[in-house]
């Protein structure tokens, strides 16, 4: 006969309510307890029924977490902070990927509330016009964005805008004039929007044109031998490269290599993530830093206190970018900005036409 909750709290000596928090709710429960009430399980063999307690109106004690892909280490950083915590409190997460895509992201919230998750950690593609995130704020579940930098929803991110123009001053201060952006398709993830317009905004300041990001395929290994030739040929080629996110540097390193161009001494490279590989790479690659592990984990925390009533921070959670300056970035002498800068400029306009 199928062991019940009943025969656990008589094998463990407790009554039923305290199993039950011993299951439901571990972090609330002696030590001692929680060990006695572990054992009487494996004992028994005992499985709680998850469908059961959902028929009865009981706490699921789940959280849904709905990532981009988990390719891109980013989001497994950030994961890895979420889950910290979730265990420690006794949750269990439920995770699904979208790649962005705006069927699959109204699939994987449907799929999550179906299963009566107490709550949601989302990255989506655009938060401020999502009409998803509008059915959430009426109806529910609560939940809140992670790494969407948003004033209009509960997110916790880094200021994408700022920290691409911060990264870009630094790629100036070294003497470039020449400075490209590689993204994805900027239809896709916002951020990518906006860490493009703070690119523009420190050309703009240093009294240079910004030009328009050069958008590749995310998800490919190597670079198409347009965009190489694109990035490698003429006179008035790059100095220097910002890529929208530090696995997308990467890719460009080594293009760059194979068509005999040396990282930083032919070209500079920045990337965006600050990923922890990127320092193992010939050279360390520089990069602007974001805290994702603690993206994850104050996410978390904010999601918590919403679900508890007792959030009293603000919409938007903020957190620090750091630049870490790299080897990948050289350095260069340069010419007086004027007629040399504009016509330059114009030539990296066509950059655009490559997408």
């Amino acid at each position: 006969m199928t062991p019940t909750i009943k025969d656990v709290a008589a094998h463990a000596g407790f009554s039923i309510a305290t199993v039950s928090r011993a299951i439901n709710a571990p972090h609330t429960v002696n030590p001692i307890t929680l060990a006695r009430v572990r054992e009487a399980i494996d004992a028994l063999k005992f499985r709680p029924n998850p469908l059961g307690r959902q028929l009865r109106g009981e706490r699921t004690r789940l959280i849904g977490v709905v990532l981009p892909t988990l390719a891109n280490p980013v989001f497994a950083e950030c994961l890895q902070g979420i889950d910290e915590l979730a265990a420690a409190q006794g949750f269990r997460l439920m995770l699904m990927t979208t790649q962005y895509d705006a069927d699959r992201e109204r699939h994987a919230i449907e799929t999550l509330r179906a299963q009566r998750v107490e709550g949601l950690i989302l990255t989506v593609a655009d938060a401020d016009t999502h009409p998803l995130l509008d059915e959430l704020d009426a109806n529910g579940p609560l939940y809140v964005l992670m790494h969407n930098d948003t004033k209009r929803r509960p997110s916790v991110s880094v200021d994408n805008h700022q920290a691409a123009c911060d990264g870009v001053r630094m790629l100036i201060a070294h003497g470039h004039r020449r400075i490209l952006m590689l993204a994805g398709t900027l239809a896709a993830p916002d951020r990518a929007r906006q860490r493009h317009a703070g690119y523009a905004l420190a050309m703009q300041q240093a009294g240079l044109t910004p030009a328009p990001a050069l958008e590749i395929d995310f998800n490919a290994q190597e670079l198409a031998p347009s965009v190489l030739a694109h990035l490698t040929s003429g006179p008035a080629r790059p100095t220097a490269l910002f890529c929208s996110n530090d696995l997308l540097a990467m890719v460009v390193m080594r293009g760059l290599r194979r068509a005999r161009l040396r990282v930083p001494q032919d070209m500079s490279i920045l990337g965006f993530d600050g990923l922890a590989m990127g320092e193992l790479l010939a050279p360390p690659l520089a990069s602007i830093g974001t805290p994702n592990r603690d993206i994850g984990r104050e996410a978390w925390q904010c999601l918590m206190a919403r679900i508890g009533g007792q959030y009293a921070g603000p919409l938007a959670n903020t957190l620090p970018h750091t630049l870490r300056a790299g080897a990948t970035i050289a350095a260069i002498a340069h010419a007086p900005l004027g007629a040399r800068g504009s016509a330059i400029d114009r030539d990296l306009e066509l950059g655009g036409a490559l997408s």
